[in-house]
């Protein structure tokens, strides 16, 4: 599938640009991360430790990578939010941090609801409160990425769009509900009314609302990626059950996309609405409609093409279970606003999608057995690689920074 849109001129807006991630460590961010580097923003990453073992951001070598600052600590942590966005004084803000598992907020509502709402809440008021030394607003573009639960589902067999109610039925999902009206009412009662010269407002705030995303280096527990690896890591160890991947929900449609997809429309977002203020809106980011694929045909789509190209020969197993917590059968985005607004279309079909993800995979379990710098540095030669088929601008990405 061609990509329409002109990517080079995105990353070259971050050159030089003053940029805050929350939630860096995890797999979306340490990708988003990576670009940002590559594009020459300069990068303050604001997260927890990297919450699985192993870990993207410590695998592909960015946990020593000296080209960034990192700081450790809770969106939980108001003082802790204002003093980082008072000391980097980023222009541009991307909000990834949440607890992401959606069975993990069955266990722990409390702390998913503390962490996506008031993480949210904390965030906006550092945003709100970020002043230079002459009294005007820090941040020019924020972006607030939640997710493609946030709809109230009907199992309705056509994409859910930008306008349908926002009712989550899980903690997770109903907490990133809420992430998006506290997103809203900052907005209303405050981000607007902080005027430019221009008239405009200053602060520009958007969401973006993705769908499950894949891609090599996601180690979560309770996504079917992730467990795709560990059925090929047991089959290596010869477990009893390697090579297994037990599979709860194979009839369940979701909106799977390559990780890429999502960040370079979060990137295309925030430039568009630093720029231009009209810019600044709601956004669904999610796959066509031939790409959205139930679980168990995305899972034999993973063992199809891993048992062409390496061993261990991997297999799935419907492992539905009878009392399990309730997830959504079927789930799409309409995604026709960012496509009208940026002629924007995804990069990649879901078999490319998957051939990619193989690929890393291959590449992390050939490298385990590496030195630590040696091993970072082919998994990082693997991301340029697929970066660069993603831009279709082979070249375009320089030599990584040592």
């Amino acid at each position: 599938m061609n990509n329409c849109m002109n990517y080079e001129s995105v990353l070259d807006f971050y050159k030089e640009k003053s940029v805050l991630v929350t939630g860096n460590t995890g797999f979306k961010g340490s990708w988003l991360t990576m670009l940002l580097l590559h594009a020459g923003a300069k990068v303050t990453g604001y997260s927890l430790h990297a919450p699985t073992q192993p870990a993207l951001f410590q695998e592909c070598g960015l946990e020593a990578d000296g080209r960034f600052e990192q700081i450790y600590a809770d969106v939980r942590d108001l003082d802790a939010l204002k003093q980082a966005l008072n000391t980097a004084k980023p222009e541009i803000v991307f909000h990834l941090a949440a607890q992401p598992i959606v069975r993990d907020s069955y266990k722990d509502p409390v702390n998913t609801y503390a962490t996506n709402v008031m993480g949210t809440v904390n965030l906006c008021e550092a945003v709100r409160t970020a002043l230079d030394e002459n009294g005007a607003p820090v941040v020019r573009s924020f972006l607030n990425v939640t997710t493609d639960k946030v709809y109230r589902n009907n199992e309705w067999s056509w994409g859910y769009r930008e306008t349908d109610v926002l009712d989550g039925f899980d903690p997770y999902s109903n907490s990133k509900s809420c992430s998006e009206l506290v997103t809203h009412s900052y907005r209303n009662a405050f981000f607007d009314s902080m005027k430019d010269s221009a008239g405009e407002p200053f602060i520009r705030v958007s969401t973006a609302r993705a769908g499950n995303v894949i891609g090599g280096g996601d180690f979560s527990n309770d996504r079917i990626i992730p467990d795709c690896v560990r059925a090929i890591m047991s089959a290596c160890e010869n477990t009893e059950s390697g090579g297994r991947i037990a599979v709860r929900n194979p009839y369940s449609t979701r909106p799977f996309e390559h990780v890429l997809e999502p960040l370079f429309a979060y990137l295309l977002i925030a430039k568009a609405q630093y720029e231009d203020s009209r810019y600044q809106d709601y956004y669904n980011v999610g796959p066509d409609d031939q790409d959205c694929v139930n679980t168990g045909d995305l899972v034999s789509l993973f063992c199809d093409t891993w048992n062409r190209k390496a061993d261990p020969v991997i297999s799935w197993e419907n492992r539905a279970e009878a009392d399990a917590p309730h997830e959504a059968g079927f789930l799409k985005l309409d995604c026709s606003k960012l496509k009208q607004t940026f002629g924007w279309k995804p990069a990649w079909h879901i078999s490319e999608a998957i051939e990619q993800t193989v690929s890393w995979t291959r590449v992390w379990m050939e490298a385990r057995s590496m030195p630590e710098r040696e091993r970072a540095k082919a998994i990082w030669d693997e991301m340029e690689k697929e970066i660069r088929l993603f831009l279709r601008e082979d070249g375009y990405l320089g030599d990584r920074v040592s």
